[in-house]
């Protein structure tokens, strides 16, 4: 399977979830610090936006704007979907595979933002259906796609703070890689 069939099965869970959110529950917490289901949402669809402008060859501060500011229509379904769309669009050109993109954290490859849209919309698919109360489990080929890319970074990870303090060191390498992937990024579910 491709990056891009993962990114894709990734796309879709957060989705799924995305579409069980009821208005009452937008102002909900989240287990990501300090978000709201209306901030993670949020932050979500200006993460996708903020990868289509790196793509598209937007400077650093061209991307932290798109992650930044906008407006979010209402439906945030139709908002996801639409920027995903967009973004998925701008990778599928030719030669984008092969870039160097300007992004927040420094000059990276595509391909490893690439990896990093993957991986956020695993870990805040999951944030997601905790706060509101459905099923959790990230797709195995997804959590596996994640883990390749997080497990590595693990020092930066916990350095930047992103995923908050970072692996426990109470989750032992036979735990199932999904409780493994959400104690590396901060989770104690």
């Amino acid at each position: 399977m491709g990056k891009f069939d993962v990114l894709d099965l990734a796309k879709a869970d957060f989705e799924k979830r995305l579409r069980l959110v009821t208005d009452d529950q937008r102002d909900l917490p989240t287990p990501c610090a300090d978000f709201t289901v209306r901030d993670l949402v949020y932050h979500e669809i200006r993460g996708v936006r903020g990868a289509t402008v790196a793509v598209r060859g937007g400077s650093t501060e061209d991307v932290i704007e798109a992650m930044t500011g906008g407006e979010i229509a209402p439906n945030w379904t139709e908002a996801f979907n639409g920027s995903y769309r967009t973004m998925r669009d701008m990778w599928g050109m030719p030669g984008v595979m092969d870039r160097t993109v300007h992004f927040p954290i420094g000059d990276i490859p595509a391909t490893l933002l690439l990896q990093m849209r993957i991986g956020e919309l695993a870990i805040h698919g999951w944030d997601l259906a905790r706060a509101i109360g459905v099923d959790d489990t990230i797709d195995p080929v997804v959590a596996a796609a994640a883990w390749e890319t997080y497990q590595p970074m693990v020092d930066q990870l916990v350095a930047s703070g992103v995923f908050g303090t970072g692996p426990s060191g109470n989750v032992p390498d036979s735990a199932p890689l999904q409780t493994r992937l959400l104690d590396l990024t901060g989770r104690r579910p």
